[in-house]
């Protein structure tokens, strides 16, 4: 009876920790508890949220992709190219990005389940090209986004705010989300992912045809980068060429903390939104306190080594219990 107890703690503790840091800074920093920080922790949450909910899939299965922020830059980047230099409709430039994200998904996919390499030495690679590509093809040139007011203007209104400042892109998180969350706990695909997680061999002696499967994951991880391209450049309108490495690790984090298990098999999209808002409360809450950016990093990873070290402690606990 204890133990269950311990493990009913654990799955709530993200949330406490989620509450416990917005009441911090609500008291300690300056202005915390206001609608603009309000709006910003919003605004820093899109594109980690698609990017962590995509990754959440891959970490179940017991993978990895380091490829999630390059291949959201490069996804933007070629988007922003589109409009900027071929001058497609912005339509156009979207389905561009999203495509582009995916196809490097299915590359992942490919390298990680048909060729067996390692998901870490395989998205490492597809990190770099990634980076590497969209730097080319803009000939390292900053793509800008259209911006309010303009003809195309219609863009941020959609994916960000309204002009009257209405974060409409928590709609669509929140929606995606839904999405995912059916995907996962009511699909062949989300059971079949549990499964190659849990013990892929059994998982191939059951029937699963393991490698189109996996490809899926990695596909729909892909996809979710693209989703989390368009986000970003609704929010920040201009792409840097040669960016987006060290993104990857704001989504992964936002899964970890949100108890997901590194050794796969098991994992919640609930709990990873609220990791995201964690790392989201977590910046804005140190900025209103004054402190730099690198706070923020330095914060991030403590709180992820004790999310890591709790899921190391839930599977000591487990195996007890099934001995």
């Amino acid at each position: 009876m204890e133990k269950n107890k311990k493990f009913n703690f654990t799955k709530i503790l993200a949330p406490i920790v989620l509450v416990l840091l917005y009441l911090f800074f609500s008291i300690f920093g300056r202005n915390f508890f206001s609608d603009d920080y309000l709006i910003n922790i919003l605004d820093g949450s899109y594109y980690i949220g698609f990017m962590a909910i995509g990754v959440t899939f891959v970490i179940i299965t017991g993978g990895i992709d380091l490829s999630l922020g390059t291949t959201m830059m490069c996804a933007a980047l070629l988007g922003g190219a589109a409009f900027n230099i071929w001058h497609w409709p912005m339509i156009w430039c979207l389905l561009l990005v999203v495509f582009v994200a995916t196809a490097i998904g299915f590359l992942n996919g490919v390298l990680v389940a048909y060729l067996n390499l390692p998901p870490f030495i395989a998205t490492l690679g597809t990190q770099m090209m990634g980076m590497g590509f969209g730097a080319i093809l803009t000939r390292v040139q900053t793509m800008r986004y259209p911006t309010f007011g303009t003809p195309e203007g219609w863009f941020k209104n959609f994916f960000y705010k309204t002009t009257a400042g209405f974060p409409v892109g928590i709609f669509w998180l929140f929606g995606f989300f839904l999405i995912a969350l059916i995907l996962l706990s009511k699909t062949k695909f989300g059971r079949y992912t549990f499964a190659i997680g849990s013990n892929r061999e059994a998982a191939r002696l059951s029937g699963i045809k393991i490698n189109p499967w996996l490809t899926g994951v990695y596909t729909f991880c892909g996809f979710c980068c693209g989703l989390a391209g368009i986000f970003y450049a609704a929010v920040y309108t201009s792409i840097i060429p040669s960016t987006g490495n060290g993104m990857e690790l704001l989504g992964i984090a936002g899964v970890v903390i949100g108890g997901t298990s590194m050794a796969g098999g098991t994992g919640t999209l609930v709990g990873t939104l609220i990791g995201v808002y964690i790392m989201s409360v977590l910046k804005q809450g140190l900025m209103s306190m004054g402190l730099q950016s690198h706070w923020q990093t330095f914060f991030t990873g403590v709180v992820v080594i004790g999310a890591v070290l709790l899921d190391q402690y839930r599977l000591k606990q487990g195996a007890k219990v099934k001995k």
